[in-house]
């Protein structure tokens, strides 16, 4: 299984031919190193509404012909636009052809914001998405803030890889994520949303030395990078 990082909180999986895209934010993503229309996926899954989460999602879901997944209002929003979608919402699992997906909490907001209209259209609850796939199981937390359930998530999962946002202001910060990161318990922690733009600016290694005081795993992933896991 390949996990391509494409910036902010852009995670690309591949296993056995499939691709999944979660968040992808890409063409207004000063990180990025490709290009939306060089995007190649099977299914999208967006953990909430706002722009820098679900920035290329259509452009991505016409040209593959390809499924978003996303909580209810955000999926009927995007079938609206011809898309084709899954809708699911907090708590629910689904199997789909080369992985699970369940969507979990997360403290955050989530909508559409038209300044030229001055309008905002609600996107439905912001949500984190758990993975399973060849056994493995991955941790997408989205946007969030730290709250007390994730202990539950490391409770009752083993979590493989955990994907946390550090950038403060808009999410958990470092200091809140390495305390999630405590309570998931995750195998490797990456940290993401950070770095994008200068409200989110963040040490990313200083993070990942941070969680090895606290005898956890981190790695940083640059934009463009691919690792493996086996």
């Amino acid at each position: 299984m390949d996990i391509l990082f494409h910036g902010h909180s852009t995670v690309q999986i591949t296993s056995n031919g499939k691709s999944l895209i979660i968040d992808p934010f890409i063409t207004h993503n000063p990180l990025a190193k490709t290009k939306a229309e060089d995007v190649k996926v099977d299914y999208i899954l967006l953990t909430h509404g706002h722009g820098d989460h679900i920035g290329d999602a259509l452009t991505i879901a016409k040209n593959n012909d390809a499924t978003i997944i996303a909580t209810h209002e955000l999926a009927t929003y995007f079938s609206w636009q011809g898309a084709k979608v899954h809708s699911m919402n907090t708590g629910g699992s689904r199997a789909f052809d080369f992985f699970k997906a369940k969507f979990t909490q997360a403290f955050h907001s989530s909508g559409y914001t038209s300044d030229d209209e001055q309008k905002i259209v609600y996107l439905g609850m912001p949500c984190g998405i758990l993975l399973t796939i060849e056994g493995k199981t991955i941790y997408h937390a989205g946007d969030t803030a730290l709250f007390g359930d994730m202990k539950l998530l490391g409770e009752l999962h083993t979590i493989d890889i955990a994907f946390l946002p550090i950038g403060d202001n808009f999410t958990m910060g470092p200091d809140d994520a390495a305390i999630a990161a405590g309570w998931i318990q995750a195998k490797n922690t990456i940290p993401i949303h950070y770095n994008t733009f200068g409200l989110i600016e963040q040490d990313g290694q200083a993070f990942v030395e941070e969680l090895r005081k606290k005898g956890l795993e981190g790695t940083v992933v640059e934009p463009g990078e691919t690792i493996s896991l086996i």
